[in-house]
This record gives C-alpha cells, sequence and structure tokens, in this order.
C-alpha cells in the first residue's frame, strides 16, 4: 500500500488541513515532518471549526495514529495548550491516538524572546516571521545545543544541557540590553510542563518502522508551502526547516523509498503571508476581492494575506523541486463570477524572458509576470462533487492549469467542507 506525502506548492496556506484530514480517512497513521506552531490548519467537519498547529490533522479521526516528528520543533507549552483546546471540543488525546519523537528539539521561551527581539530590531528588513521561536529553536539544533524532547525524561542531567545553551543565549541577550535568564528558573518551567509530554513520547523511528511492516498506510503532512522552503524557497523570506517532499523522510526517520506519492497542494490563484517577492500580487479591488471570498487571514497569525493570480511559472518550478507527482487545487470557488482571469505563464527580467524564478533577491524583486487571459464563470461551483457540477470554463480553467504546470490534478476541492471535493486520482492507489 501506498505512502503519501502531502506539501504545499505555494507559500503555504493553500489548504492542506482539508485535504490531510480528508485523506487520513484512507490512512493509519498521519506524521508532521517539519515546522512547528508557525503552521495554521482550519479543518471544518459538520459545522464545526477545529484550529490545529502542532498537531497532525488527522488527530481529529476516530482511530487514526498522529505523529509528531523528529523534524518538528515543538514549543511544550503550545501543545499542551492545543490538547486542551480540542479536549474542549470532544477530541481526547492520548497515547492511544498521538505520539511525540523522542528526540525532537523543543521550543523555549527564551527563542521566543529571541525572535521577536531581532524582527523588532530589524525595521524595514525584518523577514516576517510569526516571532514564534521558530528559527532560534533550529538554529540551536544545528547549533548542537538544543534541549530535546528526551532531556525532560532525566531532570538530573537536563541543567548542564540548560546551562550551555544559556551561555549562547545569555550572550546575545547581554547584546540586545535584554536582562539574562537563569538555568534555574527554566529547569523550573520546563520540570514544570514535562508531566504533560511524557507520556506521549516515543521512538518514532521504530514506530513508523513497524507500522510500515504491517502494511499500514502512513500519510506525511507539511507544514509550510515549498515556496518557504530554506534552500529552495525565497530565501531570506522563508521559514528555517526544509520544506519539500524530501524532508518527509529525514523529519520522521524513515527511509526515502517508503515515500511512494507526493501530493502538492495548490491554490487556485495565489497568496502569501509577511514579507518578500510576489511577482502576480494584486494591489487593487481584484486583490481585495479574493482575500474577502477566500477568507485570507493566517489561522496562526491572523494576518491578512497578500494575494493574486494564479502563478503557473512558480507552481511548476516547484513541482519539479519537491518531487511532486500530482495536485489537489483547492479554493476553486473563489473565483466564481470574476469575469476574466489571468495566469502566469512565464516571467521578464530586465527586459529578457525567463522561465522560472531566479534565486537571487535581488532579481526575484525585479521579475515581471507574463500574463495568459481566461474567460472566467458566472455560475458557482462551491460545494461541487464531481466534474459534472463544474461550469464548461472552470474546467477549461483547470485543464490549462495541468498543462502549464505540467502535473495533473489529483483532487478538486470546491468548499471548506471535508466532503466538497472532487476524487479523480487516489493517491493511496499508486
Amino acid at each position: 500500500m501506498a505512502n503519501v506525502v502531502v506539501v504545499g506548492s505555494q507559500w503555504g496556506d493553500e489548504g492542506k488541513g482539508k485535504i490531510v484530514d480528508w485523506l487520513s480517512e484512507r490512512a493509519d497513521v498521519v506524521v508532521r515532518f517539519q515546522g512547528g506552531h508557525n503552521a495554521g490548519h482550519t479543518l471544518v467537519i459538520d459545522g464545526n471549526v477545529y484550529k490545529l498547529s502542532l498537531l497532525p490533522s488527522g488527530v481529529v479521526r476516530p482511530g487514526k495514529l498522529a505523529v509528531i516528528g523528529n523534524g518538528v520543533v515543538i514549543d511544550p507549552w503550545a501543545l499542551a495548550e492545543e490538547i486542551e483546546t480540542l479536549a474542549s471540543q470532544g477530541v481526547t488525546i492520548s497515547r492511544e491516538n498521538f505520539r511525540i519523537a523522542e528526540n525532537a528539539t523543543l521550543i523555549l521561551p527564551l527563542h521566543r524572546e529571541l525572535d521577536a527581539l531581532r524582527e523588532a530590531a530589524a525595521g524595514a528588513g525584518k523577514i516576517g516571521t510569526t516571532r514564534r521561536g521558530i528559527g532560534p529553536a533550529y538554529e540551536d539544533k544545528v547549533g548542537r545545543r538544543a534541549i530535546r524532547v528526551m532531556d525532560l525524561q532525566n531532570p538530573s542531567t537536563l541543567k548542564p544541557k540548560i546551562e550551555r545553551i544559556l551561555t549562547h543565549h545569555n550572550a546575545l541577550r547581554r547584546g540586545l540590553g535584554e536582562p539574562e535568564v537563569g538555568a534555574d528558573e527554566l529547569c523550573a518551567q520546563l520540570g514544570e510542563i514535562a508531566p504533560k509530554l511524557l507520556p506521549l513520547v516515543d521512538t518514532v523511528w521504530e514506530l513508523l518502522d513497524g507500522q510500515r511492516r504491517l502494511g499500514k498506510r502512513i500519510l506525511f503532512e507539511g507544514a509550510q508551502g515549498a515556496l518557504l522552503d530554506i534552500d529552495h524557497g525565497t530565501y531570506p523570506y522563508v521559514t528555517s526547516s526544509n520544506t519539500v517532499a524530501a524532508q518527509a523522510a529525514t523529519g520522521a526517520g524513515i527511509g526515502p523509498g517508503a515515500l511512494n506519492y507526493v501530493l502538492g497542494i495548490t491554490k487556485a490563484y495565489t497568496t502569501r503571508v509577511g514579507e518578500g517577492p510576489f511577482p502576480t500580487e494584486l494591489t487593487d479591488e481584484i486583490g481585495q476581492t479574493l482575500g474577502e471570498r477566500g477568507r485570507e487571514f493566517g489561522t496562526v497569525t491572523g494576518r491578512a494575506r497578500r494575494c493574486g493570480w494564479f502563478d503557473a511559472c512558480l507552481v511548476r518550478q516547484t513541482i519539479k523541486v519537491a518531487g511532486i507527482n500530482g495536485i489537489a487545487l483547492t479554493k476553486l470557488d473563489v473565483l466564481d463570477g470574476l469575469k476574466e482571469l489571468k495566469v502566469c505563464i512565464g516571467y521578464r527580467l530586465d527586459g529578457e524572458p525567463v522561465d522560472h524564478l531566479p534565486a537571487s533577491q535581488g532579481a526575484q524583486a525585479r521579475v515581471e509576470p507574463i500574463y495568459e487571459t481566461h474567460e472566467g464563470w458566472s455560475e458557482s461551483t462551491a460545494g461541487a462533487r464531481s466534474w459534472a457540477d463544474l461550469p464548461a470554463n472552470c474546467i477549461k480553467y483547470v485543464r490549462r492549469v495541468e498543462e502549464l504546470i505540467e502535473t495533473p490534478v489529483a483532487m478538486l476541492s470546491t468548499s471548506p467542507e471535508r466532503d466538497d471535493t472532487i476524487l479523480v486520482h487516489d493517491p493511496f492507489e499508486d
């Protein structure tokens, strides 16, 4: 049976939460493999709205095992709060349906503070982070001074590790004019939160290997989109982890040969939160209309998303980099009623045509989109569940998108509701 990786093919906010939830009905295990609580997934199930940041989307389904892999950075206080919120909505989280990788890195209060301090000090040069400590936590992981989940199991060895990380952070804090953090204070904070995490800790690589050998279907859930990848995104306006499909293997502790199909979640237009280049951005009435119809506000931050036309050139590029086999086209209904639609098919850079977004920050800011125009449709696609429900011009638009991105549409999403989905190809059947 196939194991499926779900990643975003744009700058995130493509609707991964709903698609992962929909696919999780066919899966046995759902795994988060990168990012932290800077991700935001909104699920609408039978009229109930669930907002997740750290927990895998499959956790709301009975009988599924949700897993946070080693590639995720975990804010234990945020995780505990999220679990409590779901409990108030009738979703029970326990070892029966949820596990945390013992070797995942923790986000500490000092990471959140440093993130905010840096952004505030950067002024016009800010990156646009969520100020949740994601970047500083990954820095400590790579710097080999991080506190990991397993460290909470042994208080006697925790304090020396905290003293080591504070040697680094207190030097930074002094330079920023901030008070130092005491080792005893941080030890006490971690000691207080530890009992909420430790019952859920597991050796995740071994757990997933066992599930795979039993023939269980595993769904790997990415957080941010491919254009926010630390290597392949619009650097430096990116997140601090790899968001492409290959990270699913590294961030979960499973071999790449176990990843059978990559589904790229792709919005029928384009959005971006925060700073950075956006070639097809619309600052006019149409952009405002897309934002209002699509309810384009960040699940985590509440920030309004920038909106623009579909960028086929950019999606084609991320499909190649991320190894995407098919896409799930989402929010098609937001385009209903627009008289004409534009699709970016390439760029001009300093007057010369280019077929991809350059890696250079300066060049990314200078590219100009080349558009082709398509006739829109007046009929509603909201809630459509078959091709027969779609207007002819809508089908033409979808088929042209497939041609331009050189990848088939495997699924279409026509509303936030779980069942308003048209399945063209089941990824689990590969």
